[in-house]
């Protein structure tokens, strides 16, 4: 006797009327009976996806706790759907080190109640080898915070590792971003959609076009975090096109809002990079050319973001608005089951070599959420699990909302209510 079995789910796109057998935390059957367990849930019917990866989180711990940690935000996570999270390295102390990165690892353990990963940072060149060893999702580098020569020393240490690691990049130039932003600061406007000059789309081109010449000199996989500009994803298809390693990201907000939210909504929208002019922005059509999408959630608090165009913090908390969001356009019959499958489950579990997420097969950890695609919802950040209580998706009326997170066979998320776990690092066992 297993200790599970989800009976009628609706395995979009592909099966219908499916029991999933589920024992020690895997699924070990996919059949039409029903098998023997010890628990049986009835699904009715509904759609059954894997559960959702996000490669792109800041949960702000250590350090940073008062924005989030990595309970309340993989409560989050949890809340939106997603059973594995990849965090991204600029804590405090940053995860730059062995001994940074193994006491990240100790604290998610402790509080996290998703699976998760981590990405390292990069600031001492003989940490990168130590870090290596420890399995980061990626070695991520901000281009808008470093020179061109120590980003080519970069490239060229993690090329010479025995074992093939990815470099993500933040692709924003340097150079360029810091003479607009001063130029910007230099006169008396404070209206927060100056922040979209400050840091202009060629920004982004510029950067992506050394990242790219640094992958092929090195022979190394690269990976392009909230691509924001049009230009950006016509440079990358030429490429992919050339065979070169190079994926790509796009962020909810990034594909939803334009700049025009500056004006509505404040710092509440000011991110890095920042939102885009219709002439230059992404939209859903674009998603045939990317390969992920994360949600970059990045709280802070209210008294943050109120704080003038300079001062306020970039980042938006976007765990639980991304799901709902998408499954609109489902409705809308502008995505497919088969697009959130792709971008949240099975990509980004190949790109970070997630060999036991991003699939329901036999073998694959059982990892679901399952999906009420009649519900519907108006975004309400009183709702969130975040810290962050504050969305520029508030109001927005959605169609299609996930109603139970599993995480390895455990129910983490049952109709908003959210339930104790004890999360993994995901590399631990491979």
């Amino acid at each position: 006797m297993i200790d599970l079995c989800l009976k009628n789910c609706n395995l979009v796109p592909e099966k219908d009327g499916c029991s999933i057998g589920i024992d020690n935390g895997k699924i070990v059957s996919i059949t039409k009976i029903p098998p023997k367990s010890e628990k049986v849930i009835d699904i009715k019917g509904k759609p059954v996806l894997p559960g959702l990866i996000d490669s792109h989180v800041h949960f702000r711990d250590p350090g940073l706790t008062y924005k989030e940690d990595f309970k309340t935000g993989s409560h989050a996570a949890a809340n939106g759907g997603f059973t594995t999270v990849m965090d991204m390295p600029n804590t405090i102390p940053p995860t730059v080190t062995k001994k940074a990165f193994l006491e990240k690892i100790k604290i998610a353990g402790k509080k996290s109640i998703v699976d998760f990963a981590l990405h390292a940072g990069v600031n001492d060149l003989d940490q990168i080898r130590p870090i290596a060893k420890l399995k980061p999702a990626s070695f991520k580098i901000f281009m808008d915070l470093v020179d061109n020569s120590f980003l080519m020393e970069v490239f060229e240490e993690i090329s010479k590792l025995s074992q093939k690691y990815t470099i993500s990049v933040h692709a924003e130039d340097k150079n360029i971003t810091n003479y607009c932003t001063e130029h910007e600061k230099s006169g008396s406007n404070l209206n927060p959609i100056i922040y979209a000059k400050a840091r202009p789309p060629i920004s982004e081109v510029v950067a992506l076009s050394a990242a790219i010449a640094l992958s092929r000199f090195y022979n190394q996989k690269i990976h392009i975090c909230h691509v924001s500009t049009k230009n950006s994803i016509e440079l990358i298809d030429i490429v992919k096109n050339k065979g070169d390693q190079i994926t790509s990201e796009i962020t909810p907000h990034h594909m939803f809002l334009d700049d025009s939210y500056l004006d509505k909504y404040g710092n509440f929208v000011k991110t890095n990079p920042p939102l885009r002019d219709n002439e230059n922005k992404l939209d859903i059509s674009h998603l045939k050319s990317i390969d992920v999408i994360g949600t970059d959630h990045a709280p802070h608090t209210l008294e943050e973001k109120e704080k003038n165009v300079w001062e306020a913090p970039p980042g938006i908390p976007s765990l639980e608005t991304t799901l709902p969001m998408l499954l609109n356009e489902i409705n809308k019959d502008k995505m497919s089951f088969g697009d959130i499958k792709r971008l949240l489950c099975e990509n980004p579990a190949r790109i970070f070599n997630l060999k036991n997420k991003g699939r329901i097969a036999e073998g694959m950890d059982a990892d679901f959420v399952i999906i009420d695609i009649k519900k519907e919802y108006v975004i309400n950040p009183d709702d969130f699990k975040t810290k962050a209580k504050y969305s520029p998706f508030e109001g927005f009326n959605v169609k299609g909302m996930p109603v139970m997170t599993i995480v390895r066979g455990n129910i983490v998320m049952d109709e908003g209510e959210v339930f104790e776990n004890k999360g993994k690092f995901v590399y631990e066992e491979t």
